[in-house]
């Protein structure tokens, strides 16, 4: 089988979708995805909260610019966001920490309150306040808990109403410049434009394409579930993290989930979670909370994918006229994926440049190629 395109996707992720859903407005759009669902790896195992306690300065301005679209989304899309408070915490290390964000929060939301132990309390009842535990806290009121499903699936909708089309069970086999691609089942696909979405295997793909690698590296993330305490209904707590990478936790579906916020290097895979770190998430959930972990109900892990400077790519490869990356979207690709997808647009169709939050030179691959 032979097909060809306007834009070719690899990837079926949220950056490919949103990207896919995007461009479908400007030509036809083939997405190819190697699993048999979309959104099996990362954008799948997401702990699925928008919030500006995570990335710098450009993730956190395209994570505002992001919003407007989860909290009135376009036509074709069910609902996306509930608006859920965030709140952050900081033991007596911390402080600096919390103050920072604190100060970044207040900049970016008028729906910011500092937070005594009281008023803390009344969000979150099982805070530990002691001086080797929580000393601080800030609450924001207007954070996101997104449900990714509706997200991708509403992206997915708006490429094959478009007439677009998207491949599951499409393991890429081989790629030639300019641009063909072949599946190990031994379809071809052309298009004058890749767009390479491919997440932790973005460096790969590259590589199969003939085009140099941005160095990115794919970093393991553990979740664990369990349940709540007896008789106590935690479905209205807020997202509880603490100022710096340490813990975070969370209600979904009736019980708790939390992680360590390890980063644990790793290839490209299905990831699994990792014993040690689940055994952490645990005990700094005894450190900051009162919560006693019994057994885990479910656990999991993904794979968040980093270029250096931490920071999303969007471009065209120096190298290899038609290449375009979309990677590198670390732990925040659901909560930026409506500002990324509009980038990308306007670079793919040469339009006007979106105020979403970036500037070519903050998030093109040539910084990175230096």
């Amino acid at each position: 089988m032979n097909k060809t395109a306007d834009f070719l996707i690899i990837g079926g992720g949220v950056a490919g979708l949103s990207a896919g859903a995007a461009l479908a407005r400007h030509g036809r759009v083939v997405l190819l995805e190697a699993e048999d669902a979309l959104g099996f790896h990362s954008s799948g195992r997401s702990a699925t909260f928008s919030h500006f306690g995570i990335g710098g300065e450009t993730v956190r301005a395209l994570t505002a610019h992001s919003r407007a679209f989860f909290l009135d989304p376009p036509d074709g899309f069910d609902a996306l966001a509930r608006i859920t408070p965030a709140l952050f915490i900081a033991s007596e290390a911390m402080l600096p920490a919390l103050a920072e964000l604190e100060r970044i929060t207040r900049s970016l939301s008028n729906a910011v309150e500092r937070l005594d132990e009281a008023s803390a309390a009344r969000f979150c009842p099982v805070l530990k306040w002691a001086p080797d535990a929580v000393v601080g806290a800030f609450v924001h009121l207007e954070g996101l808990r997104l449900d990714p499903n509706a997200l991708l699936q509403g992206y997915a909708r708006a490429i094959r109403a478009a007439g677009g089309e998207i491949v599951t069970g499409a393991r890429v086999a081989e790629i030639a410049p300019r641009w063909s691609v072949r599946t190990e089942s031994g379809d071809r696909f052309e298009a004058p434009v890749l767009i390479n979405a491919a997440g932790a295997w973005a460096d790969r793909v590259a590589a199969l394409a003939g085009v140099q690698p941005l160095g990115l590296t794919p970093l393991r993330r553990t979740i664990i579930g369990f349940d709540a305490p007896r008789h106590v209904d935690v479905r209205d707590w807020p997202f509880v993290k603490t100022a710096v990478d340490y813990l975070y936790f969370m209600p979904d579906a009736g019980r708790l989930i939390a992680s360590p916020v390890d980063e644990n290097p790793d290839d490209p895979c299905d990831a699994q979670p990792d014993e040690y770190n689940m055994a952490v998430a645990a005990h700094r959930l005894t450190e900051f909370t009162t919560l006693e972990v019994g057994r885990f109900t479910h656990k999991w892990a993904g794979l968040r994918t980093f270029a250096a400077d931490r920071v999303p790519v969007a471009g065209f490869a120096p190298d290899a006229p038609g290449f375009f990356w979309l990677a590198g979207q670390g732990g925040y690709g659901l909560q930026t994926a409506p500002a990324m997808a509009e980038i990308v647009a306007a670079l793919v169709t040469a339009s006007a440049w979106p105020n979403a939050g970036a500037t070519l030179e903050q998030i093109g691959p040539e910084r990175l190629l230096a």
